[in-house]
């Protein structure tokens, strides 16, 4: 692309934008990184951008709908990630909305890029686990993605921060990436091509979160 690099992280409404964007900062300062990082409402910036990224805070149906009131966000995504292939990281809820429904207050259809539906946690009888889930966790990376880029430099048994009351239940094995245990094994991170999304906060998880966003603003797919 003969652009100035750019990250794009969307303003929907939905978002903890501002720790976001600060954790972006600091890995493009810390890698010496060429990109600037906006925040951004507007499609036309977004299609300029090299990664985007999505955030995601609240309910399924709400970040949705928020989402889709953005006058030509949603083509926009899907012409900039799905047919042009940039790199694209959903954070939280922003990650959710991949699915192609989320069944949070009702049934609501969500953006159909990994086909699975996004529901309640489910903890088995007998195990004092509350919901939502909040706090820190580890991980297990699923043995297929251990190569992958954006998971250079973090292992097994690393831990991340979890807010969250809902998980992304992918038809495809194959898509999750990683997973925590939570009373079940939860997926903690999913992908296919160059779409990656983390049901953690990268931008609250310290040294492996920064590790993680810096791997992605450095990723080719």
């Amino acid at each position: 692309m003969s652009h100035a690099k750019a990250v794009a992280i969307i303003d929907y409404g939905s978002g903890n934008l501002r720790s976001a964007e600060k954790a972006v900062e600091r890995c493009i300062s810390d890698q010496g990184l060429d990109l600037s990082v906006t925040v951004t409402s507007c499609p036309d910036v977004v299609s300029k951008a090299d990664h985007i990224i999505l955030p995601g805070v609240g309910a399924f149906a709400d970040c949705m709908g928020g989402l889709s009131a953005l006058d030509g966000m949603v083509d926009c995504l899907e012409q900039v990630v799905l047919k042009e292939g940039r790199p694209f990281l959903g954070i939280c809820v922003g990650m959710q909305l991949l699915a192609h429904e989320g069944l949070e207050h009702g049934t609501c259809a969500g953006l159909g890029w990994i086909e699975g539906q996004v529901g309640p946690l489910v903890i088995p009888e007998g195990q004092n686990l509350k919901v939502p889930h909040m706090g820190w966790n580890q991980i297990e990376i699923a043995p297929s993605h251990k190569s992958h880029p954006v998971l250079a430099g973090i292992e097994d048994g690393d831990h991340v921060y979890f807010v969250h009351g809902y998980q992304f239940r992918p038809h495809d094995p194959n898509h999750i990436m990683m997973t925590t245990e939570y009373g079940n094994p939860i997926a903690a991170m999913i992908g296919r091509d160059n779409i990656v999304g983390t049901q953690f906060h990268p931008e609250k998880s310290q040294r492996v979160g920064l590790r993680l966003i810096g791997n992605f603003l450095g990723w080719r797919p």
